[in-house]
């Protein structure tokens, strides 16, 4: 039995060690808003924060968790910057498929908390990785820059 700190809450989950987290969110605690994109860690709609960091939960395993606070979006919107950055999203109306949207915030978020105000490298080398299938990559820099203040919000 391994216990994982899941938004803020104890989980009890009786699942294998090398058992990826994605798995354990979605499958075992029904935490969907999590995606499974590639498995490989190549694509990001996986990402959630452990420790306050952007890991992809597709190749984390369960063991790796054990002891550290996971933070999914499902719970994004507690966090002060993470509710900035699901509402500049929603402002500038960032998503269009939005199925890569849950790990684009998850990784604008742990950048933010990170740097408060990131340069265009900053962002570059933080959302590396979070690829969006509808090109949304305009909308998600302008919506960061929102956020950290370097930058009016205006719809696209």
């Amino acid at each position: 039995m391994i216990t994982l700190d899941i938004n803020g809450k104890p989980h009890q989950i009786d699942l294998p060690e090398d058992t990826p987290l994605l798995w354990a969110l979605r499958d075992y605690l029904g935490l969907t808003g999590t995606k499974y994109g590639c498995g490989m860690a190549l694509c990001g709609a996986c990402t959630v924060h452990l420790d306050g960091k952007s890991v992809r939960a597709c190749v984390t395993p369960v063991s790796a968790a054990t002891g550290k606070k996971v933070v999914t979006i499902e719970a994004i919107d507690q966090d002060a910057t993470g509710k900035k950055v699901q509402q500049a999203w929603l402002t500038l109306g960032v998503p269009q498929c939005g199925y890569c949207q849950p790990g684009q915030i998850m990784a604008a978020t742990a950048l933010l908390k990170q740097k408060a105000k990131p340069t265009d490298a900053d962002i570059d080398a933080a959302m590396s990785g979070n690829l969006c299938r509808c090109g949304t990559y305009t909308r998600i820099r302008t919506a960061i820059k929102q956020v950290a203040g370097t930058t009016e919000a205006t719809k696209p």
